[in-house]
């Protein structure tokens, strides 16, 4: 698959990892994972186990602070089953910021990898769609959430990887169905803002 260029965004997007059928049509972008796809190194695995693999799609990330945002549907069928904002520094250095199925309700849910994944629960959201929000803010990384679009809960903060890995950052969108047969997301609503967020604790 080509480049894939969506006009809210100053980067094309590239696919990587397994197919995953992306397309982008009328101002949605949509993806699916296959039977038991996903992107996690386990907390206790040994150290030289690779990670497991979801379909991404991702491009450079432009220099200085910004925001990725984006609404996103997912067509949940099993437990895990997630759409992703995707940050990716290193090989074993990256992080998602998941609406996802956890166990049986939608939760809003964060993997901050480091070698080996760690996996965080945060609110539980009704229905099958959330606002997504990743920003870099100086040599930080923050995730928020937001039912409409307007004001945003504060979810994570943190960094990864070294001053020169972060310069080669890459950001974008991930499917998963680490247990079920596959699973269909779409993501509209995607705006880039090459700016911080007001305050990461105000709801702006």
């Amino acid at each position: 698959m080509t480049a894939v260029r969506i006009p809210e965004l100053p980067f094309a997007l590239e696919p990587s990892g397994p197919e995953g059928g992306w397309a982008y049509e009328d101002a949605v972008l949509t993806g699916s994972a296959g039977a038991k796809q996903d992107r996690f190194v386990p907390p206790g695995g040994d150290a030289l186990e690779p990670a497991t693999d979801a379909p991404r799609l991702l491009g450079p990330a432009p220099e200085g602070d910004f925001q990725l945002i984006a609404r996103v549907s997912v067509g949940f069928a099993a437990a895990f089953d997630a759409g992703v904002l995707y940050l990716h520094v290193g090989e074993r250095e990256w992080a998602k910021l998941c609406l996802e199925l956890s166990p049986e309700r939608p939760t809003i849910c964060t993997v901050v990898t480091r070698g080996h994944s760690d996996d965080v629960n945060s609110a539980v959201v009704e229905g099958d769609s959330c606002w997504l929000r990743l920003s870099r803010i100086g040599s930080a990384f923050a995730f928020h959430a937001s039912a409409d679009g307007e004001r945003w809960t504060f979810v994570r903060l943190f960094t990864l990887g070294t001053e020169e890995e972060r310069a080669a950052t890459r950001i974008g969108f991930l499917v998963q169905s680490p247990t079920g047969e596959g699973c269909a997301v779409s993501f509209d609503r995607i705006a880039f803002r090459p700016t911080v967020p007001g305050g990461l604790r105000d709801g702006s």
